[in-house]
């Protein structure tokens, strides 16, 4: 028998379907798919082994340990939106000063936990020097009115609360108004101030009704739309009105759609369906003495600024104490406080010192000398 010394035939390409040692080889008796023979199968993936760097080796590690830990991040992040949750934004001067009043944000359409808190936090300068601050997180499985007044009723006994401030960004204002009344009716507790951001008064006020009507004819019919398919109509929607919007908010609120944390389809479409059936005669005479504000933009190609404000000022006529404030200048035109924070500011400044003006600044000690020169200690 003719041996070859010092040099061995190249080892045959990984077959994707090779089996391994002591796995059952179709058509083979089961003592010969485990004769020992069968380990020299495992020779190719050792060689190939055997050429990969350290380097590449501890990088591949790591970007698997990193992509593993994102995934448990992530699915604990979905797992806790399951829920209805009142997200409390930390302000140490509010939390001080005013320990028994709170701001609540509804957060409008689409809007994900994330972005509310981002809201808050561009209004902070202006909110804080009312209350505390806080935002409704809606939950993934879909909008509950029941859940959300539990939540608030229970977040208001936890901090001993007296006095109640709803900001409803979007249809978050018609969310407000019906948690308003279902506080007082229920609870006894009644909110001081609702501030209405470019809210529709109803389902006739919103100007894209195809999409809209859409929506929520799929969701009473049992359809869910997929996300991806949601996020790239959205997309081009942006793109469309791209008048509305720069570059780079497309690309944030994009991408903000299509992460695996983002409000979920069932959630979009049970507030469609919300914004689609409500009725705000239903709560007229029932907010107690809660006071209305409407900041609303000419410019907005989201809802009718027009009808919106005349339907909220006609019904709510007694309520409506506060005068109707524009945002023109905002970009993009419909609630956006956390573009155009500084149009918003100076309006909910105006809006709260009009509800309950702050006390006034006590005057520096003083005393005037007989040359008649007043002096103030340094």
């Amino acid at each position: 028998m003719d041996v070859q010394v010092g040099k061995l035939p190249a080892p045959p390409e990984v077959n994707e379907n090779l089996q391994l040692p002591g796995a059952p080889v179709p058509g083979m008796a089961q003592e010969t798919a485990e004769d020992p023979a069968s380990w020299a199968r495992i020779l190719p993936y050792a060689a190939r082994l055997k050429k990969t760097s350290r380097r590449n080796f501890l990088i591949a590690a790591g970007a698997s340990a990193a992509l593993a830990g994102d995934m448990l991040f992530t699915r604990h992040v979905q797992a806790e939106r399951r829920a209805t949750k009142i997200l409390r934004v930390p302000d140490s001067f509010s939390d001080l000063y005013f320990p028994q009043a709170s701001w609540i944000l509804f957060p409008g359409y689409k809007t994900s936990w994330e972005e509310a808190q981002w809201i808050l936090n561009s209004l902070r300068p202006a909110l804080h020097q009312r209350g505390r601050l806080a935002a409704v997180g809606y939950s993934n499985l879909g909008l509950d009115v029941d859940e959300i007044v539990r939540e608030i009723i229970l977040h208001v006994r936890e901090l001993k609360l007296e006095k109640l401030y709803f900001y409803g960004h979007s249809f978050g204002g018609m969310l407000a108004t019906q948690v308003a009344a279902r506080l007082l009716e229920l609870h006894g507790v009644e909110t001081q101030l609702i501030v209405l951001d470019s809210s529709p008064f109803n389902r006739g006020d919103v100007l894209d009704q195809s999409w809209f009507d859409g929506v929520v004819f799929l969701y009473e019919n049992g359809f869910r739309i997929p996300s991806v398919l949601r996020g790239g109509y959205e997309l081009g929607e942006r793109v469309v009105h791209k008048d509305e919007r720069t570059w780079r908010q497309i690309l944030d609120q994009s991408m903000e759609q299509l992460s695996p944390i983002a409000p979920s389809s069932v959630l979009i479409q049970t507030e469609s369906s919300y914004i689609y059936h409500f009725d705000g005669l239903q709560f007229v005479g029932k907010i107690g003495g809660a006071k209305m504000a409407y900041l609303g933009n000419p410019d907005d190609a989201t809802v009718d600024y027009i009808s919106a404000r005349a339907g909220w000022s006609k019904v709510f006529a007694d309520n409506m104490a506060l005068p109707v404030l524009s945002t023109e200048g905002a970009r993009p035109a419909h609630a956006s406080p956390q573009w155009s924070a500084d149009v918003y500011r100076p309006l909910l400044e105006r809006v709260q010192n009009e509800l309950q003006p702050l006390p006034p600044e006590p005057e520096e000690p003083s005393y005037q000398e007989p040359n008649g020169n007043v002096v103030r200690p340094a």
